[in-house]
């Protein structure tokens, strides 16, 4: 088994030395951060907001505190242009209609959300339907569900899951390109289902969720699809509703699903036909991006990035009686860990690479500050050799081991 350039690059970040501070400083300024971003006052730091620019403004505040130089494109700030969507989705309507014409009504926003991000949707959509499997295309790794298949013209309908044998990493990138993919083989769409005991946010939590607006890049050459694409989710419990009379049952399909089994492809016997109510408004919003430089001679023209987002999901439907979503773990605790990062190798021996300190939006709706970013650099692209990100880290238990992967 061979071990990359970028692993290894990533195991040597990891091995810098960094100055520990003092035993209760150390927590006590990043809990202080923590706290600052996800307090009611940022208002949840929803990407284009004034919340999260006064997060945005606290986190420069901060690195302007340590002495860091900006490295975006005006000043530290690198602006992301993107379209803001709302699905409404009670003035949505949809229906599965069978070969002899007859129809089922669907109730959007309850047996079936049409989500709001990834790219403009299409006022209306007729179209039949086909099931692909897992709908992962990854050829190199031996499986690919997309092989001959017609898909032009067709929404298709995916399950949760994925091989055994591939990792969970290459299958998530794999999800996260999938609507690239079938764009480019003239799909029109694509519902996604989840058994049931894959289930990661319960369905009355998101059907919360896709009221709020989705997101995506303005750029038009930069989006997944260049065309309107519909997308949409389908609860659990209605799922069995789009396999009737095809000869499988959406149970069945779970449980090779749940056992990580072979999922045939098949067609469905159905056509969707929908209307979606979606309106549309221009927004920017920034990724803050700062710098150290390095102290070699040779290398400091090389970047290992630092990253984090910043963003959240702001003002919503009220959890047990509040409205703001904090978000204090997802991410403000990333972007605190960033920050402390950032003090330590301010104030200790100076790194032999340039270290960017990066803080993305809009990650919360698609990844899109980080995607960006990576498409245009404010430093030059093949300078970056490694990025380090931190989503989530929970400090629920002590750090006993650090899994790199590098590609």
């Amino acid at each position: 088994m061979s071990i990359s350039p970028r692993a290894i690059l990533f195991a040597v970040f990891l091995a810098l030395p960094i100055p520990t501070l003092a035993a209760d400083d150390a927590p006590a300024a990043w809990w202080a951060d923590v706290t600052a971003l996800a307090n009611d006052g940022m208002e949840g730091r929803l990407t284009g907001s004034p919340g999260y620019d006064r997060a945005a403004d606290y986190v420069i505040s901060r690195l302007k505190a340590e002495g860091l130089r900006p490295a975006g494109v005006n000043g530290y700030l690198q602006p992301v242009a993107l379209e803001q969507q709302l699905v409404d989705q009670t003035a949505s309507h949809a229906e599965l209609v069978a070969p002899d014409g007859m129809a089922t009504a669907l109730k959007v926003g309850d047996d079936m959300l049409i989500t709001p991000g990834g790219g403009p949707r299409p006022a209306g959509i007729d179209a039949p339907l086909v099931f692909i499997g897992y709908g992962l295309h990854l050829p190199g790794q031996g499986h690919d569900d997309f092989a001959g298949q017609d898909l032009k013209g067709k929404i298709v309908v995916v399950l949760s899951g994925g091989p055994a044998d591939i990792s969970g990493a290459i299958k998530s990138n794999a999800r996260f390109e999938r609507n690239q993919a079938l764009g480019k083989r003239g799909a029109l769409g694509v519902i996604s289902l989840t058994t049931p005991k894959q289930v990661e946010i319960l369905w009355e939590r998101q059907k919360l969720l896709v009221r709020q607006p989705g997101m995506y890049l303005a750029d038009a050459k930069l989006r997944d699809t260049q065309q309107p694409f519909f997308t949409a989710t389908f609860d659990p419990g209605q799922s069995e509703l789009l396999f009737k009379g095809s000869g499988h049952s959406f149970a069945e399909l779970c449980a090779l699903a749940d056992d990580s089994k072979s999922v045939p492809v098949f067609a469905l016997p159905f056509r969707l036909k929908a209307g979606i109510a979606a309106t549309r408004e221009p927004l920017t919003s920034p990724n803050i991006v700062a710098k150290l430089e390095g102290g070699d001679p040779k290398l400091k023209s090389q970047y290992v990035a630092v990253s984090a987002h910043l963003d959240h999901l702001g003002i919503g439907a009220a959890v047990k009686g509040d409205t703001i979503y904090n978000g204090a773990m997802d991410d403000a605790s990333g972007v605190a860990t960033v920050l402390d990062i950032a003090h330590r190798l301010k104030t200790g021996p100076k790194p032999r690479r340039s270290i960017l300190f990066l803080f993305f939006t809009a990650e919360e709706k698609g990844l899109l500050g980080s995607s960006y970013y990576a498409r245009r650099p404010t430093v030059p692209k093949k300078s970056i050799v490694a990025d380090l990100n931190f989503d989530m880290p929970l400090p629920l238990w002590p750090l006993k081991t650090v899994y790199a992967p590098g590609q």
